[in-house]
């Protein structure tokens, strides 16, 4: 398979997508044209969420369409030379992925080599489940299950800031809830700017922030360029 999966869409106070333009375009070497998913978008229409991925890819020279322009999704899918997900709502992206029938047409295609690219929700939906989304349930998928491309959970924007006088959960308390249910069952949690890739079976940390691997009751700092696909396989 070959992933690329974007903690967030911007790190700081970034254009959209900029600082991971080099990682997306190595990834999509000799690609000429671009399927874009845009159902995590919720606040703005597809079209706008359409025209500010193809502004954000426009130094690559890729023509990105969107699957909500094509009549058949399946058929667009499988003619698809790349697969790129967005971020937004995992919930509502879920639950469209499954209304439409798509699940197993995009990890069919992914199984075979289409390259995959998503950011935020389009990441989180790569692990086993989106049980670990940061997400508001602002609507209930048929499944909880993901596209299971890696043998974990994935938590994008990983952050375990706690403001002075916030008495709410911290994101590694609700991991930490997470692996009580689940011990065996690891988490990878993505600090914004950071990325995972994945190439010939070979799963690789990307990024300067580093990551951080949850499982058992254990949290582990990741190293930049750390290899993960052994560990994972543990």
């Amino acid at each position: 398979m070959q992933l690329l999966l974007l903690s967030s869409s911007r790190v700081n106070n970034s254009d959209y997508l900029a600082p991971y333009m080099p990682w997306v375009k190595q990834a999509l070497q000799g690609i000429n044209e671009l399927l874009f998913i845009p159902y995590a978008g919720v606040s703005s229409s597809y079209d706008e969420y359409l025209l500010k991925v193809q502004q954000a890819f426009k130094s690559t020279g890729i023509i990105v369409s969107s699957i909500h322009q094509h009549t058949n999704p399946k058929t667009a899918l499988q003619n698809a030379q790349a697969i790129c997900v967005g971020g937004g709502n995992t919930f509502h992206l879920l639950y469209q992925l499954y209304q439409l029938d798509i699940i197993d047409t995009i990890k069919e295609r992914v199984t075979r080599g289409v390259p995959y690219i998503g950011w935020s929700a389009g990441a989180n939906i790569a692990g086993i489940s989106i049980k670990t989304t940061n997400d508001m349930p602002i609507i209930q998928p048929a499944s909880f299950d993901a596209l299971g491309f890696l043998p974990c959970q994935l938590n994008p924007h990983y952050q375990n800031f706690s403001p002075e006088g916030f008495h709410g959960e911290t994101r590694d308390m609700r991991l930490a809830e997470f692996m009580h249910l689940n011990p065996t069952t690891p988490i990878i949690g993505l600090p914004e700017g950071s990325a995972l890739h994945c190439s010939d079976n070979k799963l690789t940390l990307l990024g300067t922030a580093g990551g951080y691997l949850f499982q058992g009751g254990t949290k582990t700092v990741l190293a930049e360029n750390i290899v993960l696909s052994d560990m994972l396989a543990q």
